[in-house]
């Protein structure tokens, strides 16, 4: 037998799992429910990993304080959350492009049809982490439900050999992971309802973990007030309409009030927000949220 069967015969994402069994011969509903029912245990799987998915945020909002910038790493499944996860970062939270990142294994191409080979090189991880440009002051995340994807290995080797921060999520138990990492975050969820099939339930639970980790980094970033994204561009209709709600909500303006005090405010939440709570002017308004940091609250007090 080969070392990979060795490997993925101990991996818990790779286990047969005895409650779907009988989904061949099931019908449409319970096909469903036995997919429901192993789905329920996934946030609570991921609550368990909160203090280190805590420790993870803080390296992230570190790196970002720092100049750096996030870089997820995967393959398949993976990788695809990886680059779903960064690119919403920008119109949420008024992020630049080059802040969070992600790489998947096959390039650009393997976002939208299968590259399986490109997985297999532990070399593809580090020369797409070099064509980046990743430098000390970044921080990277290897994502991979089995935790052995060489291409990901690979990766991380090479970052923590720079001095980078290194994360890694994976879904296999904590008891078995030898990958040296700052952070790993085990979200254990079972076997899958399809055998190995790791697009589902790990595949939901990387997806949870990468929200939280970009979106609690952000909240400390001083992107949100209260529970409202106000760091939006707005590049498209609907977050032009949502940056206006956004005012109406916070200072009680009126639909046409609040679209005058965004444009005064060069279309901007956050120092329109400022203008008219702290009852400043655009250039004050302005030098606040650069003395706070971006942090709203502050900038008004």
């Amino acid at each position: 037998m080969s070392e990979l069967h060795h490997q993925l015969r101990s991996l818990v994402t790779e286990q047969r799992n005895p409650r779907s069994a009988h989904i061949d011969t099931a019908s449409i509903p319970e096909i469903l429910r036995v997919i429901n029912q192993e789905d329920r245990c996934i946030a609570e799987a991921v609550g368990k990993e909160i203090p280190y998915i805590a420790q993870a945020v803080q390296l992230v909002v570190d790196t970002f304080k720092g100049g750096g910038r996030l870089f997820y790493v995967g393959a398949g499944t993976s990788g695809r959350l990886g680059i779903l996860d960064a690119s919403e970062c920008p119109p949420t939270f008024g992020t630049p492009s080059s802040q969070v990142q992600g790489i998947i294994a096959g390039g650009r191409e393997a976002v939208f049809r299968s590259q399986e080979g490109a997985e297999d090189m532990e070399t593809g991880g580090v020369e797409a982490l070099q064509a980046h440009g990743v430098a000390p002051r970044d921080i990277v995340c290897g994502i991979a439900a089995s935790r052995r994807t060489p291409y990901v290995v690979g990766a991380m080797r090479f970052a923590r050999a720079m001095g980078c921060k290194t994360l890694f999520v994976t879904c296999n138990p904590r008891g078995s992971f030898s990958i040296p990492v700052d952070v790993a975050i085990c979200v254990v969820v079972g076997p899958e309802v399809i055998m190995g099939s790791t697009r589902m339930k790990s595949g939901t639970a990387q997806k949870l973990v990468l929200n939280m980790i970009t979106t609690a980094a952000m909240v400390r970033m001083g992107k949100v007030y209260e529970n409202m994204m106000v760091d939006l561009h707005m590049s498209a209709q609907k977050l032009v309409e949502r940056s206006r709600r956004t005012v109406m909500i916070v200072t009680g303006l009126r639909y046409d009030a609040a679209a005058k005090a965004l444009d005064a405010a060069g279309g901007h939440v956050k120092t329109a927000l400022v203008m008219i709570l702290a009852k400043v002017c655009l250039e004050e308004a302005r030098r606040r949220l650069e003395q706070t940091g971006g942090f709203v609250r502050q900038a008004i007090a």
